[in-house]
């Protein structure tokens, strides 16, 4: 990647969380901190590295994502509208009744959504599916997917680790937002899961471990995840939750909370120094 396209890349993925945090400033409602820890992978997948077309979002050989951790949806929002599938505007109207974006993806009314997920732990077993159908089918699209680490606390998850690689499924490879933080306190307090890196290469998973902010590392694993063969790949990405904003940095109490008048606007100043910065 060029210096050129990684400045471009990282100024998407601050914009992504710029719009991220108007959209819960504006309904009052929402998860700003989870949004915000997974911007840069967003940026990647969604403007480098996915096929997708906005014009046509259902298109038969797209690839596919699955925002498994469904409450980070600001973020996910703000990378397609962005992208194109609808207008940015339209993100002010999150979380209100006469909006089609709800809390968590609806892949039934959302351009860009390929599966409405929330209830944590579906989301990684849909995408272990999807990416069976295409073996079946004999397709080369794959199957991308962002799994939270308190998430990964649910059985579910693990079932789904076992099923992926099981079936072999090396089109799929999953982001695992390693923040830290869930909603009820830290991770490693409320139900350890760790070492994460570890029990997927148990359950006979290619693992890689990067800097969830740096987009060579980004850009590394997603190479390296679509050269192996015969495993699917775990990427522990280690992140900042609240990244980008000073006061939600490594802060819980911003997993589930919107920022006032005062919070929103340093927030957006926040965001807007660091676009300076780059130029």
């Amino acid at each position: 990647m060029t210096d050129t396209r990684k400045k471009e890349l990282l100024r998407i993925a601050y914009e992504i969380r710029k719009e991220a945090v108007t959209a819960v400033y504006s309904a009052a409602s929402g998860h700003p901190g989870g949004s915000l820890s997974i911007a840069e992978i967003l940026a990647y997948l969604y403007f480098e590295e996915m096929n997708v077309d906005p014009a046509d979002p259902k298109k038969a050989d797209r690839d596919r994502f699955v925002l498994s951790k469904g409450h980070a949806a600001p973020g996910l929002y703000a990378a397609l509208a962005l992208r194109g599938f609808f207008p940015v505007e339209e993100l002010k109207g999150l979380r209100q009744i006469d909006s089609v974006l709800q809390g968590h993806p609806d892949m039934k009314h959302i351009p860009g959504i390929d599966m409405s997920t929330g209830s944590l732990g579906l989301g990684i077993s849909a995408a272990c599916g999807m990416a069976l159908s295409a073996k079946y089918q004999k397709q080369d699209w794959r199957v991308w997917s962002i799994v939270g680490d308190g998430e990964s606390e649910e059985g579910q998850v693990w079932e789904a680790a076992m099923f992926a690689a099981h079936y072999k499924l090396d089109n799929l490879a999953i982001f695992v937002d390693w923040n830290g933080l869930q909603i009820d306190g830290p991770v490693a307090e409320v139900m350890n899961p760790t070492p994460l890196d570890e029990k997927f290469r148990a359950f006979g998973w290619n693992v890689i471990s990067i800097d969830a902010h740096d987009l060579d590392a980004i850009e590394a694993a997603v190479t390296l995840a679509k050269e192996t063969k015969g495993k699917p790949t775990a990427i522990i990405a280690k992140s900042v939750k609240g990244k980008g904003v000073s006061y939600m940095e490594n802060e819980v109490s911003w997993h589930g909370s919107a920022p006032k008048s005062e919070q929103y606007e340093i927030a957006m100043s926040d965001l807007d120094a660091a676009l300076a910065k780059l130029g």
